[in-house]
């Protein structure tokens, strides 16, 4: 048991008396055993005089011992001196019990028994609110920080306990408790630093003042502390007690105040820019700690590692301390590198380096249960917990990121209850995490529990000693399979986006579930991925998705699942082929899946299939097959009752009617459908046809409209995500400024374009040959295509030329705009919108006047089934009347 006090040496120049004991016994070669034995006391007290955790010893037990180690002369009168401290009062007196205070104006303020407080960085929150707690006259009497090992528990007490001073002019005062203490040992410590021998006695001295006691390290003798501090509060109606401890002490009324870890900067958080995350509270620390073992700050390209770093660590200040201090070697990538896989093994440099603040450096305040790593400081508080609330702490870290009540409700339920009709309430052990500080609560939504990244590992190392790791896992892969197949039908309507942010949220949990059942339960794998590619889609990973689809597909192990589950994954791939130009490849599997679909007599499925389908055959080519199918599609969805599968297939004949350069007929669809995806709650129904509208407009030569309307339409895409809807509406935009005249605009959106894509820039050497396959846009409006050897892997290619040639057009240079429209055919020739290439080369031939050129645009028109608009005739009138002109002489 250790007072709050400075145990400094004498300050009269005298040792103290620990220093003057130890140094005494070890000169005799007694051990503290021996010396108890000669001396006739206990081992204990020995220990503790040693240790300056006897703060009032008695006069008799300092004479016995002082006889046992044979002390004569100046020796004995030192030795006995010392336990009486200069005053004649026993050692140690500085600063001293509390007593009451009478303090008025310009006195001393009231005695506070504590070490200075420590710095602390990200708890501003925290500390604003203790103190308003314990300042309040009606707050708490009894407030318990709680949390893991590390936490920084003891000095916000500290920072507290000093903040509060003034409100309790009796004054605050703080007792450490040691391994093993016993009731009396925290009761009569806890007496004596508040300045009396016995309750009533402190009772009647305070007189009804505030005074504070801070108990740290409760833990450690939970039952005594408990024991006291239910006889002091009962006794003196003045006294407040804030705790620290890994769990609360558990006496009514008691306030529990769960310490976290530091907020750690998410990983999109580096998008801004390094600047923006030295805000962080946990990277912030890490730079000051930094700062005390390397001279230099670091440079802001090594900040992205250090928020790497304290987000592996998860924010907790006792282990970012210790990866700072390895900082002196290391730099951040190294530490990263290093031990960014094993944080559980941070190690302390030396055990008084853990030291609250209560001792002086070199001592060793612990004992045996010093935490001397993370595993060591998770697995203390893992120690408290019963046999059956370390089950779930092991089945709940398979989850990588946030989760919901509901999700652990699934995760815990009991093996033999494989339907989940056993309920089971996951509260009261989510309760016994957070109390312990191993579960975090953060956030207004569902998905606000997580477990701190170095409780995961190391319950995750408990899970796989006890040979259950690889049955959590696929019950992990199972429940996240039937919260995927849950949201599914959330993909489409008034939720599509709630849907996909909740499945944002989740995606860690979704990788790691699909990559460990796809080895190990490939049918459960097959159930989540079958879920994914609406989702997919609107994230940009069609390529992934689809390659995810056709592993399991191709599995054997999944050749004798429902036939309706392989049919809904086999669409799902030609869905995403569809986006990267593979339809050919996966318009088998569209075809089988709707006769699986039909065969079965599934409405939905069929509608669904049906629409695929008609994108595949549009990309490969078919659009005479592709109206057919929209408009079987129309007839299903309409002979059910389906409104939006109404909507869908409207918007699909609209494409159509363009095609045929029937855009009045367009319109009446696209308004349809507009008016449709409104009345059913459909947003994302309602974007695209908006931005079929526009195209529309743009078509008709309504330039202003189109751009008006296309920027609308770009602002709620920024909303409902689909990155690849989002260019291709851009590049409509920038065409129509372009026509228009607006060259700034236009090259505006050309350089977002150019930006949106992954893409390669090769400057072609001196006298390389230009291949036309690969010409395509430049990096400057105004360049042409042959000034630098551009190679553009994404397809945005071809509408960026056709922009750059329209505004050259209008800038009245032929010869550049040619080049763009050459260009702007070329990349469109594989596309599956040949209308795009239809407008390349009614630009290509306006330019150059070039017949040959009608004579392609012909056979584009026959393959594609395309009608030129009457603008484009009537500009290609004189083209083609010279051009038969000449065929006939």
């Amino acid at each position: 048991m250790t007072p709050a006090r400075d145990r400094s040496p004498d300050p009269g120049g005298g040792a103290a008396l620990p220093e003057l004991l130890r140094g005494h016994r070890l000169a005799a070669a007694l051990t503290q055993a021996e010396l108890a034995d000669r001396a006739g006391v206990g081992v204990r007290t020995v220990r503790d005089l040693e240790r300056g955790r006897s703060s009032r010893p008695q006069r008799t037990t300092v004479e016995l011992l002082a006889g046992a180690l044979d002390l004569a002369g100046a020796a004995r009168t030192a030795f006995l001196a010392a336990a009486r401290g200069p005053t004649g009062e026993p050692a140690n007196p500085s600063p001293g019990p509390v007593e009451p205070s009478a303090s008025g104006p310009g006195e001393a303020g009231p005695a506070v028994t504590l070490p200075p407080p420590v710095e602390l960085i990200g708890r501003d929150r925290d500390v604003d609110e203790l103190v308003t707690m314990l300042t309040d006259e009606l707050g708490p009497r009894l407030v318990s920080l709680v949390g893991l090992a590390g936490v920084g528990k003891s000095a916000l007490a500290l920072t507290v306990g000093h903040a509060v001073a003034e409100s309790h002019p009796v004054g605050v005062a703080g007792v450490l408790i040691g391994e093993g203490s016993d009731a009396y040992d925290v009761f009569a410590t806890s007496m004596a630093v508040l300045g009396a021998g016995r309750a009533p006695e402190l009772a009647a001295r305070l007189a009804g003042r505030p005074v504070l006691l801070v108990v740290d390290a409760a833990e450690r003798a939970p039952g005594p502390v408990a024991e006291v501090l239910h006889r002091l509060i009962a006794a003196v109606p003045s006294l407040r007690v804030l705790v620290t401890g890994r769990h609360p002490v558990g006496l009514s009324g008691e306030r529990v105040w769960p310490v976290t870890p530091l907020e750690v900067p998410p990983a999109e958080a580096e998008v801004a820019g390094p600047a923006a995350l030295t805000g962080w509270p946990a990277v912030e620390l890490f730079l000051a700690r930094l700062a005390q073992v390397r001279r230099e700050p670091p440079v802001p390209a090594e900040l992205p590692a250090i928020a790497a770093l304290v987000r592996r660590l998860g924010g907790l200040p006792l282990a970012i301390e210790l990866m700072a201090a390895r900082g002196r070697i290391l730099d951040p990538a190294e530490l990263l590198d290093r031990y960014g896989d094993r944080v559980l093994d941070l190690a302390t440099p030396d055990r008084g380096a853990q030291s609250r603040g209560w001792e002086p450096g070199g001592a060793e305040p612990y004992g045996p249960t010093v935490a001397v790593t993370l595993r060591d400081a998770v697995a203390a508080s893992y120690r408290l917990l019963a046999p059956e609330e370390r089950l779930a702490l092991r089945r709940l870290a398979a989850f990588g990121h946030r989760w919901s009540v509901d999700l652990a409700e699934e995760m815990l339920a009991c093996d033999a209850d494989a339907d989940g009709t056993v309920a089971i309430d996951p509260i009261p052990v989510l309760d016994r995490l957070v109390e312990l500080g191993l579960l975090s609560v953060s956030g207004p939504g569902p998905l606000r529990f997580r477990l701190l990244d170095a409780v995961r590992e190391f319950a995750i190392e408990q899970a796989a000693g006890t040979g259950e790791l690889a049955r959590i896992r696929r019950r992990h892969a199972a429940v996240i399979a039937g919260l995927v197949t849950r949201t599914v039908p959330d993909l489409v309507g008034a939720r599509l986006t709630d849907a996909v942010r909740r499945l944002d949220d989740l995606n860690g949990d979704i990788s790691s579930a699909l990559s460990y059942a796809a080895t190990h339960d490939p049918l459960t794998a097959l159930r989540l991925a079958a879920g994914l590619p609406r989702w997919w889609r609107f994230r940009g990973r069609d390529m992934a998705g689809r390659r995810w689809l056709r592993r399991l597909l191709a599995d054997p192990r999944t050749a004798d699942a429902e036939p309706a589950l392989r049919a809904w994954a086999a669409l799902g791939a030609a869905r995403l082929a569809a986006e990267h130009g593979a339809a050919d490849e996966e318009l088998p599997g569209g075809r089988a899946a709707l006769a699986a679909f039909r065969s079965a007599g599934d409405v939905s499925g069929q509608l669904a299939a049906g629409t695929v389908l008609g994108s595949l055959l549009i990309r490969t080519g078919r659009p005479v097959e592709a109206r057919e199918q929209a408009e079987a599609v129309l007839r299903l969805a309409t002979r059910h009752g389906r409104i939006r599968d109404v909507a869908v297939a409207q918007n699909n004949l609209a494409w159509h009617e363009v095609r045929l350069a029937d855009l009045a007929a367009a319109r009446r669809r696209l308004a349809a459908v507009d008016r449709i995806a409104a009345q059913c709650g459909e947003p994302r129904l309602r974007v695209l046809a908006r931005a079929n509208l526009a195209e529309v407009a743009r078509l008709e030569g309504r330039y202003c409209d189109a751009v008006d309307q296309g920027h609308r339409v770009l602002a709620m895409l920024a909303e409902l995500g689909d990155p690849g809807h989002r260019r291709r509406v851009l590049g409509r935009v920038g065409l129509a400024l372009a026509q228009d005249g607006r060259a700034d605009e236009a090259a505006e959106v050309l350089a977002e374009l150019r930006t949106c894509a992954p893409m390669r820039l090769r400057l072609r050497p001196p006298g390389e040959q230009v291949v036309p396959r690969q010409r395509s846009v430049v990096p400057t409006a105004g360049m042409a295509p042959r000034e630098a050897g551009w190679r553009w892997p994404h397809p945005e290619a071809g509408i960026c030329a056709l922009v750059e040639g329209n505004l050259a057009l209008h800038q009245g240079d032929r010869e550049l705009a040619a080049e763009w429209f050459s260009a702007a055919v070329e990349a469109g020739a594989d596309d599956y919108d040949r209308r795009d290439t239809v407008e390349a080369l009614v630009g290509l031939a306006s330019s150059t006047g070039d017949p040959a050129v009608l004579d392609r645009l012909e056979l584009v028109c026959r393959e594609g089934a395309i009608r030129l608009l009457p603008h484009e005739e009537e500009l290609l009138y004189a083209l083609a009347a010279n051009r038969d002109g000449r065929a006939s002489r």
